[in-house]
């Protein structure tokens, strides 16, 4: 287990880099691609009649498309990076390698990393409907523990009520169980 915690956060050390570059150059693309679209309406605004052969080639390409698209793909591509990033301190919280001795740690990031590392669990399949996470979490101090070791322990018990929903879903159709809420509440 301490070995697999080791192996976890160090994965998750190594894609911090290239997603650091990612989320950088993005930021950057955005900026230039910004300028780029001013710069074109700009030119559009002057020479609204451009050359037979700028024009197909507008039309081939569909420039006013791209123009739409270019930035909503950026944003897209940041949306991405951004929930790597979410996925990756969740696994280096949750893989926080134990030691001799308890360490303080906040129970709630415990187990919202557990349940991001869980999402994928969570949703709608071809058999039942998505699961869905009711949290109430209190106002709970930080404790002292062995939070991998309690990190594992919300990952098997959260598991253990995804197989349950996975197990009835063998035994009801999908238009049964979605008669019923498909639900997992969270209560500190």
């Amino acid at each position: 287990m301490s070995a697999l915690g080791g192996l976890v956060a160090g994965v998750a050390h190594e894609i911090n880099n290239p997603i650091g570059f990612l989320n950088y150059s993005i930021n950057n693309a955005k900026d230039y691609v910004k300028d780029l679209l001013e710069h074109l309406a700009l030119y559009q605004q002057y020479y609204p009649a451009p050359a037979d052969p700028v024009q197909n080639n507008a039309e081939d390409i569909d420039l006013e498309f791209l123009a739409e698209d270019l930035p909503k793909l950026l944003d897209s591509m940041q949306r991405a990076t951004d929930r790597i990033k979410n996925i990756n301190t969740s696994l280096r919280t949750f893989s926080r390698a134990d030691t001799n001795r308890k360490v303080s740690a906040n129970l709630h990031e415990g187990l919202d990393s557990t349940l991001l590392i869980l999402k994928y669990r969570l949703k709608a399949n071809e058999y039942r409907p998505a699961i869905n996470i009711i949290k109430e979490y209190g106002d709970l101090p930080q404790i002292d523990c062995f939070p991998g070791q309690l990190n594992q322990a919300f990952m098997n018990i959260i598991a253990n009520a995804i197989d349950m929903f996975d197990e009835m879903a063998k035994k009801h159709s999908f238009a049964e169980l979605e008669a019923y809420r498909q639900q997992i509440s969270i209560r500190t």
